[in-house]
């Protein structure tokens, strides 16, 4: 271990500590033979490796799994609380909000690929600077990045979203008209809307989570909005209809909302559900 600054000792201690509270065995491979690398999950075959596992690999590893609870906690609360402000509209039965092949990928296809990203390739700073201040260790010993009080402010933060998220398409689809003087305020329509709206809201919330961007990162993260317009426009038009007749029951529903004037200004109007997390960390930098 490094002793050329101050305060090695002490952070020294600090490794062995995290160590023990993530129960993380490290075998160093050496003279006294391969057990303690057999039994271990990390071996090296110097001491002074540790230090790069714990400040870099370690901490990164920490960050991404803060990121990923509190990420995975607001999508799914968002998406859940829109059902409870839709049952006092409903009488509180059992019709759901958005479309039930919407419910069915929701976690499995249209938001699970954007947080994998982020879960793995994520890091807020690169390994030299991890390596040449080792105080960006101490948020992580602390909790600072995931405890009860983020839990909370995630709870919250759902909560205001799913209010904003149900609202906002409730009164843009409430007795609105197409160009062509249609009626476009129906269940089907507010159901695309909210759900779409969702979406886009979550998706850009990870983007805002998201502190080092990546290929794989954008391809996830578009791809997946570019996957739900498409399996939407299959799934809700006229020839699928035609095949699986019970099955798709929103059809026409894309295309109609598609052609009505207030519908542009949804996204618009969602989108400050969206915290200035990254706006945050460039105007007030902090270890926290």
């Amino acid at each position: 271990m490094p002793t050329s600054f101050p305060g090695s000792h002490s952070l020294l201690r600090a490794f062995l500590f995290g160590l023990l509270a993530a129960h993380i065995g490290v075998g160093i491979s050496g003279q006294e033979g391969m057990q303690a690398v057999m039994s271990s999950d990390f071996s090296f075959a110097q001491f002074r490796y540790l230090q790069r596992l714990l400040l870099v690999h370690g901490r990164w590893s920490y960050i991404r799994m803060c990121k990923f609870l509190s990420y995975f906690f607001y999508k799914n609360f968002a998406f859940t609380l829109v059902h409870f402000w839709f049952g006092f509209f409903s009488g509180f039965s059992a019709q759901t909000v958005y479309d039930e092949w919407f419910i069915t990928l929701y976690n499995m296809v249209y938001t699970c690929l954007p947080v994998l990203g982020m879960s793995l390739f994520d890091q807020d700073v690169d390994d030299r600077w991890s390596l040449q201040f080792p105080q960006l260790y101490v948020p992580g010993q602390q909790n600072l990045y995931f405890n009860k009080k983020e839990f909370a402010k995630c709870i919250l933060y759902s909560i205001y979203s799913s209010l904003v998220l149900f609202l906002v398409p409730y009164g843009t689809t409430f007795d609105s008209v197409r160009n062509d003087g249609r009626n476009v305020a129906d269940y089907q329509s507010f159901a695309l809307m909210v759900q779409t709206c969702l979406l886009i809201v979550v998706s850009v919330q990870m983007g805002l989570d998201t502190a080092y961007w990546t290929a794989v990162n954008q391809l996830f993260l578009w791809g997946s909005l570019a996957i739900y317009f498409v399996i939407t426009f299959t799934l809700y038009s006229d020839g699928t209809y035609q095949i699986f007749t019970s099955s798709f029951p929103f059809v026409g529903r894309f295309r109609s909302c598609k052609e009505s004037p207030s519908v542009p200004s949804l996204g618009e109007a969602a989108l400050p559900v969206g915290r200035g997390s990254g706006a945050g960390r460039v105007t007030f930098p902090g270890l926290g």
